[in-house]
């Protein structure tokens, strides 16, 4: 299999549709999750709502990039969520999530490899497959979170 193959697979596995490394993934927690356990605060953690607004928001920085646009995100503002207020606004957060899921795995698979190994913006992010390698593993430690979030709400 051809590495964009793969790490596109890698990708949704970890999304929308896989359950080899962690036994699930995001698609699957996600939709069990009301609004209110999404939005309810354990102690000092981050609630379910706004770890799911930090995944995205580094999905949707990096989906910019593979679109065209500039690295606009900024870690000083990936926990920034907005207030939700509502299950339609928590909803849209998910579908949110789920669309640029797939529109990122889509992009990897359209990669060549010269391209997987060509610079991402600028030297010091390393190359394109580097950071899909780092946004896969910086999206199973989250997911490990909200799963466990999810069973101390319960």
């Amino acid at each position: 299999m051809k590495k964009n193959k793969e790490l596109a697979n890698r990708f949704r596995e970890v999304f929308l549709d896989g359950t080899w490394v962690a036994n699930t993934n995001y698609k699957k927690v996600l939709e069990a999750i009301s609004y209110k356990k999404a939005t309810t605060k354990v102690n000092s953690l981050n609630t379910i709502a706004v770890l799911t607004f930090h995944i995205n928001y580094y999905v949707a920085g990096v989906l910019n990039v593979f679109e065209g646009g500039k690295l606009e995100i900024r870690d000083k503002y990936s926990f920034d969520a907005p207030k939700i207020t509502s299950e339609s606004e928590w909803i849209s957060l998910k579908n949110t999530l789920f669309t640029n899921a797939e529109k990122f795995a889509n992009y990897i698979e359209s990669l060549s490899e010269t391209e997987l190994e060509s610079v991402f913006v600028d030297e010091k992010y390393g190359t394109y497959y580097r950071n899909i390698e780092g946004m896969i593993e910086h999206s199973y430690y989250h997911l490990v979170q909200i799963s466990l979030i999810n069973k101390l709400i319960d």
